[in-house]
């Protein structure tokens, strides 16, 4: 297995009173969850395994890339000699699941590399760590895939909302509308634009899982949800009058283009999240604080992947960008 970040070779735990492993760190969400637990939690030794895939990026994790308490792994999930090694050779104590394919666009195109990395790759990770019978297992993800018995292995499973802000990959809604703006292009809008969807800040979600990560109950599905809903047209509006600086009905509509819309788009999917309220999370960014965080960041760190500017198409190029 090949290390960056920390560059020591692997061997034995060094004396940390826990041991993360977090899949897909190289991420969106779960490179802010590591930043955070870096920075908060000095005394656990965080353990960042990816892949590297087109959509992540180590930039994401510059801040905290030379902490003591910090370590890269490149590799795969789908790896069961790997991963078992890393099991073994690591001691890793509790996992955050974040690694999976995740763009709804692409999955209708290549479903079988979805499905292969989203069950196969869980199904080995989750195999290996009830092996090494680890304390507590948060899979994050929307679907069941790991099987088994709950009274076995401490799983829990988290789904949350649309989440949006600084190092996301710019396939993704928000993203993409601010980066084809500031690149002068046009919103590319599905369909009719009316589908609406509830977005919440990294942040938020980061102070969830970290909740879950402390209070969750092994077996639970815990939903991290908001009530801020919007449409996929109002966004593209607002992003309009935020980049381009204008409120004029006509001007905003030369900066919309309309394309036909996904193989299926659901019009919406709010979620109801009073069970992980009942262990004191709650959102707290309100959207025009985390969109102007976010416009800001995308005009600074466009390039932080190769080849970005393939994610602005409307829909996925093929064959499949690296």
């Amino acid at each position: 297995m090949s290390a960056a970040g920390r560059t020591e070779p692997l061997g034995p735990p060094s004396s940390f009173a826990k041991r993360l492993l977090v899949t897909g760190g190289a991420g969106f969400i779960a490179s802010h969850v590591i930043v955070s637990l870096v920075e908060d939690y000095p005394n656990y030794m965080i353990i960042n395994l990816d892949k590297l895939d087109y959509c992540a990026s180590l930039k994401n994790l510059e801040t905290i890339s030379n902490k003591q308490n910090y370590k890269f792994i490149q590799g795969d999930i789908c790896n069961s000699h790997f991963v078992k090694l890393l099991f073994e050779t690591e001691k890793i104590d509790i996992v955050l699941h974040f690694a999976a394919q995740t763009h709804v666009d692409l999955s209708f195109v290549r479903a079988f590399e979805f499905t292969y990395v989203n069950v196969y790759g869980t199904h080995v990770l989750v195999s290996a760590a009830h092996e090494a019978r680890v304390e507590k297992f948060i899979y994050v993800s929307t679907d069941e895939v790991y099987g088994g018995s709950l009274d076995k292995f401490p799983a829990v499973i988290t789904r949350s909302s649309n989440v949006y802000g600084p190092h996301q990959y710019p396939e993704k809604v928000i993203p993409k509308f601010i980066s084809l703006l500031q690149h002068n292009r046009k919103c590319c809008i599905h369909g009719s634009g009316l589908q609406t969807r509830n977005f919440l800040y990294a942040t938020d979600v980061v102070e969830a899982f970290l909740t879950v990560l402390k209070k969750g109950k092994p077996g639970e599905i815990y939903n991290i949800g908001t009530n801020f809903e919007m449409s996929v047209l109002q966004l593209a509006k607002e992003l309009i009058q935020l980049i381009k600086e204008t409120s004029s009905e006509s001007e905003m509509e030369n900066w919309v283009d309309y394309v036909n819309d996904r193989p299926t788009n659901d019009m919406r999917y709010p979620m109801k999240s009073e069970k992980i309220h009942g262990l004191g999370w709650r959102p707290k960014v309100p959207w025009k604080e985390g969109i102007k965080k976010t416009i800001d960041w995308y005009r600074e760190n466009f390039h932080n992947w190769k080849n970005a500017e393939k994610a602005l198409e409307p829909f996925p190029v093929q064959p499949p960008f690296v």
